[in-house]
């Protein structure tokens, strides 16, 4: 018998429990059968088979990139008795999926996410250029204040401008709530567990004073 044979005997012996499979779908939104071979795939190691399924619902949602979207909800928040407030709008393919309580959480996340977070624009390119060219600028003094080579000068500056959007451009920044995802997978969870393509098309923060 063959090492591959093996692999696949080995999968087909693990024993998966109906509340095993109930577990994930809980927390996925997958369906049942695709959850049993989630676990199944994965030794019923239920994390692994999260990221497994995460996966493949990525590749799912990717596929959708070409689907217009234009439907959705605009969303709010407001916070600290009105000194903070939100607006954000969020698209989707259909009025239906708009409708969806996984869809409205997520406008609510993102507007509560905006507001304690302060994203400069919804992805780097939406980050105004001086805005950029000013950090940039900054960092490359700070490099040179270092004693670096200068050869890596520019190097050492887009690696920190990498940083940097990650904390101002909202797609790339850690969810607040699960610091583990990207604000961006999260956009791609919730896209993989409708079925249909997600756009944050825009948002406003407004802060008192600010």
């Amino acid at each position: 018998m063959t090492q591959e044979t093996d692999g696949i005997r080995d999968k087909a012996m693990t024993t998966i429990t109906a509340s095993e499979v109930k577990e994930l779908r809980d927390r996925t939104g997958a369906g049942m059968l695709e959850c049993k071979k989630a676990l199944q795939e994965n030794d019923g190691d239920i994390e692994k088979a999260i990221d497994w399924l995460r996966a493949r619902g990525a590749a799912k949602a990717a596929k959708r990139e070409g689907k217009e979207a234009s439907e959705g909800a605009v969303g709010s928040y407001v916070h600290m008795n009105g000194k903070i407030g939100v607006l954000i709008e969020v698209n989707c393919e259909t009025d239906f999926v708009a409708r969806t309580d996984d869809f409205q959480q997520l406008v609510r996340d993102l507007a509560m996410h905006i507001a304690a977070s302060r994203p400069l624009g919804v992805s780097k390119d939406d980050v105004p250029a001086d805005v950029v060219e000013r950090e940039r600028g900054v960092y490359l003094e700070q490099v040179k204040g270092e004693g670096k080579p200068e050869n890596l000068h520019e190097k050492i500056v887009e690696g920190r401008l990498k940083k940097f959007y990650q904390e101002s451009a909202l797609m790339e920044q850690p969810f607040v709530k699960d610091p583990d995802r990207t604000v961006e997978q999260l956009v791609t969870d919730v896209s993989a567990k409708t079925g249909e393509k997600i756009v944050v098309r825009r948002f406003a923060r407004f802060e008192l004073g600010a």
